[in-house]
């Protein structure tokens, strides 16, 4: 059994017309089509009033950043002030008194609190250990020593420690490596050698 287009199905309503009708009349049409256009007016209008607080806020976030970047640092830079102030005393106290042991102690503490500050900001500070295998994410090598003491590979000596930044090496530590020495000719080859001459 067919059913035909627009066909009204059995306890159902006949369907609606989507779509506006048209006015007829030449005067209905231009009030209409004056009222779309002062609907289109004030939708441009909100968009450009929407457009323009998107770029206020864009400004807005781009100054709470710079801002942000600008001083995030304030906490850190205070707490660092008082090391600066016991090195000047330091300094101070190192021109006025022949009591070095003092001032070695002084600065031996103001370095010990500094290194304690730097690990609350998460920089923690890292030793190499003689005759620990080379690791190149944590070590670079300054020299290559020959040598019998220790293995190849592994560090022989250490320059300058490492320091870390939550985990992530941000400076290696500087380490010569050890080689094994080239082995020199036997005299009995050296002799051998100069007969071919």
């Amino acid at each position: 059994m067919e059913v035909k287009e627009g066909a009204q199905v059995e306890g159902q309503e006949p369907q609606k017309e989507s779509q506006e009708a048209y006015p007829e009349s030449r005067e209905e049409l231009i009030a209409l089509l004056k009222q779309k256009e002062e609907e289109a007016k004030q939708y441009r209008e909100q968009m450009l009033r929407y457009a323009a607080e998107v770029e206020n806020l864009k400004k807005a976030f781009k100054r709470e950043k710079e801002e942000y970047f600008k001083y995030a640092l304030e906490t850190f830079m205070r707490e660092l002030l008082p090391f600066v102030d016991n090195l000047e005393r330091a300094l101070e106290a190192a021109r006025e008194t022949q009591d070095v042991k003092a001032i070695v102690e002084g600065i031996e503490l103001t370095l010990k609190g500094l290194l304690q500050t730097l690990e609350k900001f998460g920089l923690k500070q890292f030793e190499v250990a003689i005759g620990e295998a080379f690791r190149p994410e944590v070590h670079e090598a300054l020299a290559v020593e020959e040598t019998h003491e220790h293995p190849e590979g592994t560090v022989v000596r250490a320059f300058q420690k490492g320091y870390t930044l939550h985990e992530r090496v941000i400076r290696p530590a500087l380490v010569a490596v050890a080689k094994k020495p080239a082995s020199k000719p036997t005299p009995e080859a050296e002799t051998s050698g100069e007969n071919q001459k």
